[in-house]
C-alpha cells in the first residue's frame, strides 16, 4: 500500500522491533513462520534514492505480513552489491560470505526460538547476493528465499525484455510506493547497448555505467499506475505461493 493510504506501510503487518517479546511468543505458538526483507544499499541514479531496493523489499514483506499473518523480522538493509558500485558515494554493501554469515547467524537465534520456516524476500539483479542467501541454512527449519526481481511482470513493462536498473520497473515502484523520494527532475535514460544486452543475457552481471549516473534503462516510461500493477501482482502472486509453502509435519 501507499503511503498516502489510511495505514501508512511502516505500520502494517506484524513487525518483530514493534512487539514486545511475549506477543512475539503467541505469534510464534499460532504461526512460526517469519518474513525476513533483505535490501540492498546501491547506486539507482540520480533519481531514485541509494535505499530503493530497500524501500520496495520491505513494503512488499510488510504487506505479505498484514494479508497473511505471518511476523515480520527488521529489515536487513545492507547487500551484496552490483559491481562497480562503490565508484558511487553512499554505496555500501558486504561480501557475498559476510551476507551469508550474517543471516546464518540470525537465523540460528530465531530458530530457537520456535521459527520453522524462514521467508526471505530481496530484489536484486546481483547473483552473489542471491546465492548467499540460498545457502543461508538452518539445522532443521525450512527456507524460501524469493527474489522479486525473478517474477513475471512484463506484460506491466513496455521495454519487457530489456535488462534495467532504477529502469522502468523500479522507478514505477518508488513512484507508486514513495513518490517523495522521487526526483522526477533527475530521470535519465540509459537505455542498455547490445553489448550490455549480450552479456546480461549470458549471466554476466551488470555493471551501470558511471555516465548515467548508474542507470540501465528508460526510467522517463515510468508511472506510479504501473508500479501499483507490479506491486498488485507479486503480492497476488506470493500470497498464493506462501499459503501453500509450510513445513513438512
Amino acid at each position: 500500500m501507499r503511503e498516502t493510504d489510511h495505514e501508512p506501510p511502516e505500520r502494517r503487518g506484524l513487525r518483530v522491533d514493534r512487539l514486545p517479546w511475549p506477543e512475539v511468543r503467541r505469534h510464534i505458538a499460532r504461526t512460526p513462520r517469519l518474513l525476513l526483507p533483505v535490501g540492498a544499499l546501491d547506486q539507482h541514479g540520480p533519481h531514485l534514492p541509494l535505499g530503493a531496493t530497500t524501500l520496495v523489499t520491505e513494503a512488499v514483506s510488510w504487506e505479505l505480513s498484514h494479508r497473511m499473518g505471518i511476523l515480520c523480522a527488521p529489515t536487513f538493509a545492507y547487500g551484496v552489491n552490483l559491481r562497480g558500485s562503490d565508484r558511487f558515494p553512499g554505496a555500501a554493501g558486504l561480501r557475498r560470505k559476510t551476507l551469508h554469515r550474517a543471516v546464518n547467524e540470525i537465523f540460528a537465534s530465531w530458530e530457537d526460538h520456535g521459527i520453522d520456516e524462514f521467508i526471505v524476500v530481496t530484489a536484486s539483479r546481483s547473483e552473489p547476493h542471491i546465492h548467499a542467501l540460498l545457502m543461508a541454512l538452518t539445522s532443521e527449519a525450512r527456507t524460501t528465499v524469493i527474489d522479486l526481481f525473478a517474477l513475471d511482470v512484463a506484460q506491466y513493462r513496455s521495454t519487457a525484455g530489456e535488462p534495467e536498473h532504477a529502469g522502468e520497473m523500479e522507478t514505477s515502484l518508488m513512484l507508486f510506493l514513495r513518490p517523495d523520494l522521487v526526483r522526477e527532475g533527475e530521470v535519465l535514460d540509459a537505455p542498455p547497448e547490445a553489448r550490455t544486452v549480450r552479456r546480461y543475457v549470458g549471466g554476466r552481471p551488470l555493471t551501470p555505467p558511471e555516465s548515467t549516473g548508474g542507470v540501465i534503462g528508460r526510467p522517463s516510461l515510468a508511472d506510479a499506475a504501473r508500479g501499483g500493477a507490479i506491486f498488485a501482482r507479486w503480492i497476488d502472486h506470493l500470497t498464493a505461493l506462501l499459503g501453500d509453502v509450510r513445513p513438512d509435519p
